[in-house]
């Protein structure tokens, strides 16, 4: 069994056979031994080495830690009289972070609280603890859990977030201590609702509002125009996001758009017009106007003469000297991708167009935040959508609509999550599912129960590879044998930017950068490309024109990795084969990884080296 070092294992064993069988203690007593074993090398190495516990008192504790429904840390303090210290040390070696005790004299930041229920904290096992110019501090249980982290950093609407780590009984003391009545009632005046961390400087903050008194509202005739102009330009140039940066630096705000994942400067406007334009995209999307010191999330639905009409999600965080950056980012209205427009080369499109036509089974598309994944499932979508076939989509939030699907959108605010619509899905005769991210295992559960129940589920995950998913799926806790049968492929991908068709220029590659590609590609696998080096070989480079607005790039494409549940992967699964022996398997099949499928494209003429190094480790 494989050492799976960013995620603790033995609890996972401990599970599984509860669930085996509740009665039967003798399935635990031989599980304990690999628990254990489990433990060590992850984070109570440290304390193992320094035998300040031993592996048959780790292994006791693990038994503890399941019957008194305590964690593992907690056991070892209190019945072996383990100093909280030496775990510290334990997690900060392991994680690479710091590491946070309980402490009654830290005050509650009441703005980052405030969209923030206890009952969510004290089931996710997360709290936001301070605020300050370096980001915002968060105590988890487990930093490399990547999917927890995501999550939150979605939910703050902040990438700048440190994360610290505590025991799971800090965690909820924490919690408690912060959402104790007194502390709130203590804090209710919203003068002192400002912890002394907090960037906004009130002083400074009351001297603008004098200087911005003088200029431009938010229902003056120039803000109007101008926010129309901006949002209308955004659009037609294609742009994802719009984001508006007022500086304290240059008294002057930046108005960018992100242009094929690319960030470029629109426009500047002074200073003395931010509040207004501010404060108009609030009204526009319903939001507090009044209120500058927390981050608010929105919508706004755009009806103007000359655009079609689409909406945009607004999200407002308060910044230094007072201001408050808004990004909007705009939702895609067109209907669905074609999947011959992906960029999937011969021997992914003959797998993909192979799986999705199964009557039951899991497809799932995976890779970082903006990879095109929601793209993808619904291109999938789009080929399979026929009058005699049911699709239910719950999604989070809904971005691409196509007739004939029935779309659900998430709201966690209310409990309605996605475990909760898979539910409500099952009972309303699907013959097709599509569930925007498989967050936790409940989720990931319910998908797998779906699939072997006659459906076809797609989904998505935030991983980095193909081979990886079925690691991390299996950490989760997935039962191996029903995953390994519903398991129909998984594809990861990347976006990358596409050369400008009106200005690329040919590149004569010399002996030394082909060898360079030839080593990122693998050695071993590039004779199977039938590609040689000769003198007059070429790939394509930017130059720049009015087209691109100078970028050398328009437009972007998907490289791609898939792997195939063939009856050779679906065997590895049921061993819970690791991450290497599922790659070299996969290898064999003919998988191209991320990067050898953006290689590929570059010797194509399509896109150039430095995107494919951009989004892909070389």
């Amino acid at each position: 069994m494989e050492k799976r070092d960013h995620r603790d294992q033995a609890h996972d064993l401990y599970k599984t056979a509860h669930e085996l069988n509740p009665a039967d203690d003798e399935i635990e007593k031989r599980l304990a031994p690999m628990a254990a074993s489990l433990a060590s090398g992850s984070r109570y190495d440290y304390l193992l080495r320094e035998k300040l516990v031993t592996t048959d008192q780790l292994q006791k504790a693990f038994g503890m830690s399941k019957k008194g429904n305590k964690s593992v840390e907690f056991v070892l303090i209190e019945q072996y009289k383990i100093k909280k210290e030496a775990i510290a040390k334990s997690f900060l070696l392991f994680y690479g972070c710091k590491f946070r005790a309980f402490d009654p004299k830290v005050p509650p930041p009441m703005e980052l609280l405030a969209n923030l229920k206890m009952a969510f904290l004290l089931n996710e096992l997360w709290i936001p603890i301070s605020w300050s110019k370096e980001g915002i501090e968060v105590l988890v249980d487990d930093p490399r859990n990547l999917n927890k982290t995501d999550n939150i950093k979605a939910l703050m609407k902040t990438a700048r977030i440190n994360f610290t780590v505590a025991i799971r009984e800090d965690i909820q003391l924490f919690i408690r201590h912060f959402f104790d009545k007194d502390h709130v009632a203590e804090q209710a005046p919203a003068d002192e609702a400002v912890p002394d961390i907090d960037i906004i400087d009130v002083s400074f903050e009351e001297e603008k509002d004098e200087v911005l008194a003088d200029g431009v509202d938010e229902s003056s005739s120039q803000v109007v125009k101008l926010v129309d102009q901006v949002i209308i330009a955004a659009y037609r140039k294609n742009a994802s996001d719009i984001h508006i940066e007022p500086s304290v630096v240059t008294k002057a705000t930046s108005i960018r758009f992100r242009l094929d994942g690319v960030c470029q400067e629109y426009m500047k406007v002074p200073n003395s017009m931010v509040r207004g334009i501010v404060s108009r995209i609030k009204i526009m999307s319903n939001l507090d106007i009044a209120e500058r010191r927390l981050p608010q999330d929105g919508k706004i639905k755009f009806r103007r003469k000359g655009v079609p009409a689409f909406e945009m999600r607004v999200a407002t965080l308060p910044t230094a000297g007072g201001f408050e950056d808004v990004v909007l980012r705009i939702l895609a209205s067109a209907g669905a991708m074609k999947i011959d427009e992906m960029g999937l080369t011969e021997r992914n499109m003959d797998v993909i167009r192979r799986i999705i036509v199964k009557p039951y089974g899991l497809i799932l598309a995976v890779g970082p935040t903006g990879s095109g994944k929601t793209t993808t499932l619904h291109g999938l979508l789009g080929h399979i959508n026929k009058p005699g076939v049911k699709i239910w989509t719950a999604e989070d939030p809904i971005e691409i609509t196509q007739q004939g699907l029935r779309q659900v959108e998430v709201k966690p605010k209310i409990g309605l999550d996605f475990a909760r619509v898979m539910r409500a899905f099952l009972r309303a005769d699907p013959d097709v599912i599509m569930i925007g991210e498989m967050r936790d295992e409940e989720t990931a559960s319910i998908g797998i129960e779906a699939s072997l129940t006659g459906h076809l589920v797609f989904s998505t995950l935030h991983t980095n590879s193909a081979p990886e998913t079925i690691t991390r799926l299996l950490d989760m806790g997935l039962n191996a044998l029903n995953f390994s049968d519903a398991f129909l492929g998984v594809l990861a991908q990347r976006l990358v930017r596409r050369l400008c068709g009106n200005c690329r220029k040919d590149y004569v590659l010399s002996k030394d950068e082909f060898e360079e590609i030839q080593m990122d590609y693998g050695q071993q696998w590039f004779p199977a490309t039938g590609i040689e080096y000769s003198e007059n070989i070429r790939i394509c480079k930017t130059a720049g024109c009015e087209s691109c607005s100078g970028t050398g790039y328009r437009g972007r494409m998907g490289i791609h990795e898939l792997m195939e549940g063939t009856p050779e992967i679906k065997l590895m699964i049921k061993k819970q084969a690791n991450t290497e022996e599922l790659f070299k398997t996969a290898m064999q099949q003919g998988m191209s990884t991320l990067k050898q499928d953006g290689l590929m494209k570059v010797f194509k003429g399509v896109t150039d080296i430095s995107e494919v190094r951009r989004v892909c480790i070389m």
